[in-house]
Parts: structure tokens; sequence; C-alpha cells
């Protein structure tokens, strides 16, 4: 009897050495993204002070649409054939993304973190993008040019929000 749990050979036009390789980057995209989403969202419980209103709605935005990259970027990976790395442990192995102060910074220190953490997560796209379009996999590609886009705008506008 066949095994019923047993996925059919991945057969897309894409080599498997190519496939791994994609797979192996967007693990640490997947790690980073999560510890990005979760360090936003400590803030946004967390910020204080006068901008707290802003800030908070904006925070709330922010994080909302990285949960919604995790999935995408996990589904790509399971898409190329390789399994999601999970566990808390392993995201900050593979994360580029520091983690939040046991001790709540002030806002500014909050948006200047976040605003550092979207420029390394744009730092480590940039890689990945390349290998993907090298190998065809345009698909990983275009996925990542986008979230490219959201960090770098993102970036921007907490420089903005800081002054």
């Amino acid at each position: 009897m066949a095994n019923q749990n047993a996925a059919a050979p991945v057969n897309t036009g894409l080599e498997e050495n190519a496939r791994n390789s994609v797979a192996q980057g967007l693990n640490a995209v997947l790690a980073s993204t999560f510890a990005l989403a979760l360090k936003t969202h400590n803030f946004h419980w967390n910020v204080t002070g006068p901008r707290f209103q802003g800030l908070h709605a904006q925070f709330e935005e922010q994080y909302t649409d990285l949960y919604a990259a995790v999935d995408e970027i996990a589904e790509r990976i399971r898409a190329l054939g390789s399994m999601a790395p999970g566990g808390l442990g392993r995201y900050g192995e593979l994360s580029v993304v520091e983690d939040a102060p046991e001790t709540p910074p002030a806002a500014e220190d909050m948006v200047a973190a976040l605003a550092r953490d979207h420029d390394a997560m744009a730092r480590q796209l940039r890689p990945l993008i390349s290998e993907a379009g090298e190998v065809s996999d345009e698909v990983t590609a275009g996925l990542l040019t986008d979230r490219l886009g959201v960090h770098e705008k993102t970036a921007w506008m907490l420089r903005v929000a800081a002054g």
C-alpha cells in the first residue's frame, strides 16, 4: 500500500539544487519576517506617550502585513518542495532582526529600531532575489521583490516619523 503522506516529486522545471538553495534562503526570510512581525506587535502593545495613537495604529498595519507575508513565504517554501521551519529558537538562529528588548524602549527608539530592522530585511532580500532570478524562479523573485518594496517604503515612513 502506498504511503498516503508521501508527496509526489516536484517537477516544475526548476532543478532540485536550485529549489533547495532558494528554499534555504526563504527559510531565513521567513524567520526574519516572523521576528519582525512579533517585535512590531510587541511595540504596538507597549508604545506610550503623546504619539501613542498614531504609532499604535501604524504598528498594527505593519504587523498585519508581516503576518500575512509569513504565510505567503512559508507556502512558497512548501511549493518548492521543502519544509518551512518552525519554532522560535530556529527563527532566532536564522533571523536578521534583533529581538525586542525586555523593557520596551521609548516610542522614538521603537520607531528607529523598526526602521533599522526593515533596512536589514531589504539587505537580506536583495541577494535572494538575484539568486531566484538566476535559476529562473520568477515566482520567488516576484514575491521577494514585492516584499522588498514594502520593507523599503516602511523603513522610509518610519524614518520620516522619527523626525
